[in-house]
């Protein structure tokens, strides 16, 4: 099945009134319209079948515009400057970051860590200000995406925008660029001609990032090639909440719109982060999926906005 795709970047300003210290970059946001049609959701050679990778089915979607890159810090700041808004984060007290991120300070208070996932531990004052705890800052990281925003705190900001989070459906769309049956957003080689094409886990995880691909942390957003749609970070650097609620029961039928499940306890979050290795988690691949319940925050979780086209 062939596709033609046509896509059209646009710039449209945030809302509310800008102050005179915001740049201009700061001011917009690069959103790309795809004209939508038919793609190949899923895979029928799941990486990690209990995820509910497959099976693969047609997917018939409508036109809409995504966000060309991750939120960014300035951008979120920009939105606690204007709402006040304060994250789940910020409300409960804590949130979970890679250990291996961490100051020896901050080690010297932990308490607990993640029985699965002993690499993940609750420190106390991580927020998306504070990604390692509270003695880390986001000042040089501006143009990073932003961290620690639960699928409630990212819902918060694309309602502000007027915007909405992108479904599972579109955000895999948007992923696969206009390729069919590849693994990743650039082809099934992760590595084409030696080079890195995404923010991923190089070495031994979790013990050592060899951080080949120049980060060993997040990286500013369209560090690397961007996609064929002119999307940047669909797959590496940060995770990205959708809107859909978990299912892991998929059948082969036609699709058209589809918006996930009506109920549920977790949300799908797609595209893997800085922190994926083939050994642990694989999942930086266009079909894969993950899930955390809507108040999770972390070190390695963030978001991209989605918008409805014009009719």
């Amino acid at each position: 099945m062939k596709t033609n795709w046509n896509i059209t970047t646009v710039k449209i300003y945030i809302p509310e009134q800008q102050t005179k210290v915001q740049t201009r970059q700061s001011m917009i946001y690069a959103l790309v319209l795809l004209q939508g049609g038919w793609f190949m959701m899923g895979t029928d050679d799941p990486g990690i079948p209990q995820d509910g990778e497959g099976p693969q089915r047609r997917v018939r979607q409508d036109p809409f515009y995504i966000e060309e890159h991750e939120v960014t810090n300035q951008q979120f700041q920009h939105f606690t400057n204007q709402t006040g808004y304060i994250t789940e984060a910020e409300r409960f007290g804590d949130s979970f970051v890679f250990e291996g991120l961490l100051s020896e300070e901050v080690k010297s208070t932990l308490s607990s860590a993640v029985a699965a996932a002993p690499w993940w531990s609750p420190v106390k004052g991580a927020d998306w200000r504070h990604p390692e705890g509270p003695d880390s800052t986001i000042e040089h990281r501006m143009s990073h995406p932003v961290l620690h925003v639960s699928w409630s705190d990212a819902q918060a900001y694309c309602q502000w925008a007027k915007r909405r989070l992108p479904t599972e459906a579109e955000w895999e769309l948007a992923c696969r660029g206009g390729l069919q049956d590849r693994l990743y957003p650039w082809g099934n080689k992760l590595m084409p001609r030696g080079l890195h094409y995404a923010n991923l886990w190089q070495g031994d995880f979790p013990n050592h990032n060899t951080a080949e691909d120049g980060y060993a942390n997040t990286s500013p957003v369209m560090s690397f090639p961007a996609n064929g749609f002119g999307l940047y970070d669909m797959v590496g650097n940060a995770w990205e909440w959708t809107s859909d609620w978990w299912n892991v029961h998929h059948t082969t039928e036609d699709k058209y719109n589809p918006k996930g499940p009506e109920t549920g306890t977790d949300r799908v979050k797609k595209g893997g982060s800085y922190m994926c290795h083939k050994s642990y988690c694989y999942r930086y691949r266009c079909a894969a999926r993950s899930q955390n319940t809507p108040d999770s925050s972390a070190s390695n979780l963030g978001f991209r906005c989605a918008a409805d086209a014009e009719s």
